[in-house]
């Protein structure tokens, strides 16, 4: 079997979305006091329960209660997210943070965006990862990947005649929107990708603007 067939109809591997959920846990817990809503541990203690369950209901094929449980984790990364920016807007006048501890917070918060919006993105691209797998698709419903835009006879040889996204992908193209504050090289066709495109270039620009202002003061 070739690497574009074995690519397709094996399972897409879950460690990396586990993994950055974990990261988003991790760098919440790395941010300054004044810019975490509610306690410290509780965003954290929130991902690893509500993971849990999560991993299991996969694993016994209850795909709907996967499903449901994975949106409601990121919705709470979300949230957190913004309610951390706008604790950053809300202390910036006060100068209490240090330039360098400001640029800290940015470039966590920064991170934490790009995280986020991949998860979801590779959450509801398709109807998420084990339908995906299910209708054994090429490609994507909802990003114009370049490997979509290869012509259908040429495929073969860019080893892409069955290739659809794995999260890897979803976090370059929210990396990137958050560094040029635009789509680059997958165009959004979806209506829901637009929106949340949308909410994820504005948070990234306005913690990017927050970080000019401030070393503009500075000087």
């Amino acid at each position: 079997m070739s690497d574009s067939a074995q690519h397709i109809d094996k399972p897409e591997p879950r460690g990396q979305a586990l993994l950055a959920f974990l990261a988003i846990g991790a760098i919440y817990l790395a941010l300054p006091r004044n810019l975490i809503v509610g306690p410290i541990w509780l965003l954290p203690t929130l991902i690893v329960v509500l993971l849990v369950p999560t991993v299991v209901s996969h694993r016994v094929g209850r795909h709907s209660l996967n499903r449901v449980l994975g949106i409601i984790i990121n919705g709470i990364t979300t949230l957190a997210l913004i309610g951390s920016v706008i604790l950053l807007v809300r202390a910036l006048p006060s100068h209490r943070e240090t330039p360098l501890q400001l640029l800290r917070s940015g470039g966590l918060l920064w991170l934490t965006n790009v995280i986020v919006f991949a998860l979801w993105y590779w959450r509801l691209d398709g109807g998420g990862p084990t339908l995906r797998h299910k209708q054994n698709k090429f490609g994507s419903t909802s990003f114009l990947f370049p490997q979509m835009q290869i012509p259908h006879d040429e495929r073969a040889q860019f080893a892409c005649a069955r290739w659809r996204p794995r999260f890897i992908d979803y976090l370059f193209v929210a990396f990137t929107q958050s560094s040029t504050f635009g789509p680059t090289d997958a165009p959004l066709l979806a209506r829901w990708a637009k929106v949340l495109a949308m909410i994820q270039v504005f948070i990234s620009l306005s913690i990017v603007v927050l970080l000019i202002s401030r070393a503009v003061g500075v000087l």
